[in-house]
């Protein structure tokens, strides 16, 4: 190995401090014979500790894992769970959830840190990478492949059926799954690369995941 890269169970467990598992709750209005009532929705997906400032924990995620979110918390890696706050989102499909490190405990934060983050323009194709996610809500997990194309544009629609287009997206053949969303890209330095987008849902698609 190159010096300073490490292996796969290496870059995992360094990240796995800088993981979160996002649970939200968007409330949605269902229409029945009867009328129309309100029904609360929970969903899951992925962050990544990106930074912390006097009072806050910066947590990096999708815009789709907390979009109309009423109600969002974040669990970190030792499955201790605090709510958050939607800190902003951007056009390029990244969002900021804060938590207030008043509400972490001493043993949390001892277990937790924030990401090392690394350079995506450096990134070389065939380059290898892991992804970690809280696939299908079940827990993180981690899959490893290679950066198969950079700078990828992206056509999808999001939850309303509306197009949505993203753009500069690095492509990865590391398996990702919903859920996986808004969890970290790494290169084998365990530096941060990418926030794990989406995967192309076709039948026929194999291996096409897509990270910011």
């Amino acid at each position: 190995a190159k010096e300073g890269t490490f292996n796969v169970a290496e870059v995992a467990n360094s990240a796995m401090p800088s993981m979160v598992a996002i649970s939200t709750e968007t409330v949605e209005n269902i229409q029945s014979f009867f009328g129309t009532y309100s029904q609360t929705v929970p969903a899951s997906g992925s962050g990544v500790i990106v930074g912390e400032n006097d009072n806050e924990l910066l947590i990096a995620t999708n815009n789709h894992v907390v979009q109309g979110a009423k109600k969002v918390s974040v669990a970190f890696t030792d499955d201790s769970a605090v709510e958050a706050q939607i800190k902003g989102t951007d056009t390029d499909n990244l969002a900021v959830v804060a938590v207030k490190i008043s509400d972490i405990s001493e043993e949390t934060k001892s277990k937790i840190k924030v990401a090392t983050l690394g350079d995506s323009d450096e990134l070389q194709i065939g380059e290898n990478v892991v992804a970690i996610g809280n696939a299908l809500g079940y827990g993180q997990s981690v899959t490893n492949g290679i950066v198969s194309a950079k700078d990828r544009t992206v056509q999808a629609q999001d939850e309303a059926g509306n197009a949505d287009e993203s753009k500069d997206l690095i492509q990865t053949d590391a398996a990702i799954n919903p859920g996986n969303s808004g969890g970290a890209l790494l290169n084998m330095k365990g530096e941060l690369v990418g926030i794990n987008e989406a995967k192309y849902s076709d039948t026929s698609v194999e291996g096409m995941g897509f990270a910011i």
